[in-house]
């Protein structure tokens, strides 16, 4: 247990932005799986609409440091090839 005051402050504060960090990494992972029944769901068309919603949120994360830019990058780029190859067997 902390007994300096400041590192009392330091722990609240952590606790804080831990629990930040959690539910922007929850609602990047619950974007993530709508997105990907969709794409089972073959409904392309939604899976479009929830698209720029998805990015956002792993965007976010990126910028409050919870995934690294390239594993964003990565993200992104294979889940619009999801829905790329898709509309290829249609």
């Amino acid at each position: 247990m902390a007994i300096i005051k400041s590192a009392k402050k330091r722990i609240r504060s952590s606790e804080k932005k831990r629990i930040v960090n959690l539910r922007r990494l929850r609602t990047m992972k619950e974007e993530t799986k709508k997105f990907l029944k969709l794409i089972v769901a073959k409904k392309i068309e939604d899976a479009q609409k929830i698209l720029p919603k998805l990015y956002q949120s792993i965007d976010k994360a990126v910028k409050n440091g919870i995934i690294k830019k390239n594993n964003a990058a990565r993200k992104k780029s294979r889940l619009t090839k999801k829905i790329v190859d898709l509309k290829k067997k249609k």
